[in-house]
Parts: C-alpha cells; sequence; structure tokens
C-alpha cells in the first residue's frame, strides 16, 4: 500500500489553471486554425458525407449555431494543403454554412495509418449503407495488408502489425461482423453502382448480391438490370445461384437471364391472427403448431364440403 501512495503523482498548482490548448501543446500538439481553402477531404474516404442523415442534420444545426466545437484531425498533403483524416462530415456542414476555417490538430501518418483510421473513426455509425461498409471494409483490409508486409511500420496509435493472424479475421474483430459476413460485403464491391443502389435501399438482397451477382461480369450485370427494369422483378438467390453457374460456365447470356428472372417463383402469403381471436376459437393450452394442424383440418373439411356440394348441384 505504501509503495503505491508513493508512485501517486498529484496535479501541479499551474496545471489546473491550463486551458485544453495549453495542455495539448505540453503534449506536443497543438489546435491550428486552418484556413478551409487549405483543407481537403480525404482521396480514399470511403463514407457518404452529405446523406441527409438525422445525425448529419443534427450536426448542421450544431456547426451554425456554435462553429467547430471538436478539432479535425487533418495530414499534411504532398501537394500542399491539408487533407482530413476524421471530421469530413464536419467540414461539410462548415462549407454549408460558410466558415471560413477549421481547427485542426496536424498529425503525419503513413497511407497505411490514414487509411486504417479513416475508417475506424466512422465504422461503428448505425447508419452505415452496405455500400459504405463495402467501401470501407476493403480499404481497411488492404491497408492492413500492407500493414503487415512492411516493417518499417510501428505506429501503436493503429494498433500492431499482423502476426500470426490473418489480416481478415482480425478485421472481423474489429467491426464486430462475421469473416463470412466482411467477405460478403467487399465482394459488393464488384457490382456495378446501379446494382449496389439496389442493395442499400434494401430492393436486392445482400446474400443474393453478394454470393452470387457480384461474380458476374459488368455486362451480365447490366443485363440483369435491364431486365429487373422491364419486368419489375428481383432476382431470388435461387435465381442469382443459377446465374453465377451459367456465368462461370462462360453461358450465361441476356435471353439465359430472361428465362431464369421469368421462371415462376412458388408464393409465399404471411397471415398474422388477432390474438383476441385466437383465444376465443382455441384453447390456451395449444401451441401455434397445434393451432396451425387444426386450421389446415377445418380448411380441409371445408373443401370437401364444397367440393360434394358441387357435386349435387350437378
Amino acid at each position: 500500500m505504501a509503495s503505491s501512495v508513493k508512485n501517486i503523482q498529484l496535479t501541479k498548482f499551474d496545471d489546473l489553471f491550463k486551458s485544453q490548448e495549453e495542455r495539448q501543446a505540453d503534449q506536443g500538439e497543438q489546435v491550428k486554425i486552418l484556413p478551409a481553402d487549405q483543407v481537403f477531404p480525404y482521396q480514399r474516404q470511403p463514407y457518404t458525407i452529405d446523406r441527409p442523415t438525422a445525425d448529419l442534420v443534427r450536426l448542421m444545426d450544431s456547426v451554425e449555431q456554435f462553429g467547430i466545437m471538436e478539432p479535425m484531425i487533418v495530414r499534411p498533403r504532398k501537394e500542399g494543403g491539408y487533407e482530413i483524416i476524421a471530421g469530413h462530415r464536419r467540414d461539410y456542414c462548415a462549407r454549408a454554412v460558410g466558415l471560413d476555417t477549421r481547427p485542426a490538430i496536424v498529425r503525419s501518418y503513413s497511407d497505411e495509418e490514414a487509411d486504417i483510421l479513416v475508417v475506424d473513426f466512422n465504422i461503428n455509425r448505425e447508419d452505415l449503407l452496405p455500400s459504405e461498409k463495402a467501401r470501407a471494409y476493403k480499404l481497411k483490409l488492404d491497408a492492413m495488408k500492407r500493414q503487415g508486409e512492411r516493417s518499417d511500420l510501428t505506429s501503436d496509435q493503429v494498433g500492431p502489425k499482423l502476426e500470426g493472424q490473418r489480416a481478415n479475421e482480425l478485421l472481423a474483430q474489429q467491426v464486430q461482423e462475421s469473416k463470412t459476413q466482411v467477405q460478403r460485403y467487399i465482394r459488393l464491391n464488384k457490382l456495378i453502382p446501379a446494382l449496389m443502389d439496389q442493395v442499400d435501399n434494401g430492393t436486392l438482397k445482400l446474400v443474393a448480391a453478394a454470393d452470387f451477382l457480384s461474380h458476374l461480369t459488368e455486362k451480365e450485370q447490366s443485363c440483369l438490370l435491364l431486365v429487373m427494369e422491364q419486368d419489375e422483378a428481383i432476382p431470388s438467390i435461387a435465381q442469382a445461384r443459377q446465374m453465377k453457374e451459367l456465368s462461370q460456365e462462360g453461358k450465361l447470356e441476356q435471353d439465359q437471364i430472361e428465362r431464369i428472372m421469368r421462371e415462376e417463383k412458388p408464393l409465399e402469403h404471411k397471415i398474422t391472427l388477432d390474438g383476441k381471436w385466437v383465444q376465443k376459437r382455441f384453447p390456451k393450452h395449444m401451441t401455434p403448431r397445434q393451432i396451425k394442424e387444426r386450421i389446415n383440418k377445418a380448411l380441409d373439411l371445408l373443401e370437401r364440403m364444397e367440393h360434394q356440394k358441387q357435386g349435387h348441384q350437378r
């Protein structure tokens, strides 16, 4: 206990009255006020900055009223000026409301470090689109692989170099997704933009798009899109699998796509029964499966009675 007390360091009296800027200066970092025309987006930035989400609207209101409260993080550009590592949406809002300067902390990062950090600063946002995850996961995975191959990258800020662990496994752990799901998102980058849009809006399902349609050539995907628009149809997983198999055999032409897409799909009807109606007509001890079986028997009986009635009428 005595030894632990000796190690306690009390805050110096002068330090109690230091500003945040002074504390950052003590740590070797200072918030600089940069001209807006010297701040540029990161070239490989994977996220959509101007998508009108509720979060962006709140940020816009805050920046308009109070300015940029949290400094951005930037790195020097070879061409001059600075590029954003963290703060793209703050910069977008500041441009929208006409602010001339940006508070920023300037740090030096390698390309690999910058790629990883640009992804990490926004990867946990709940409103990310599948296309954003696709670009972000690929950008970070590629950077992690390059980082693992180099011996001169020792920054602890972006984590240790890969040692005995595959980059895709480590990425899956970091983003809290299964390795299969991460691979699916990365496969989406093989889609043409129009099909990617359909994944983003939920029309085209992730598994069908990633596991099968992403393996089609750009020409085949364009032909598929044309059929989808003409027939107002969306490929099922079975249809997408069939097209992938034909594509791998080099046999997927537009007429084959049309044939596959125009095959009849089994109809699926989901009916929700009102709870009070169920309680009135079925004993409380019956399970949902038993209720379903009884309804099926009743419908079968009704159908037989109708057939008998039609026979008598003849």
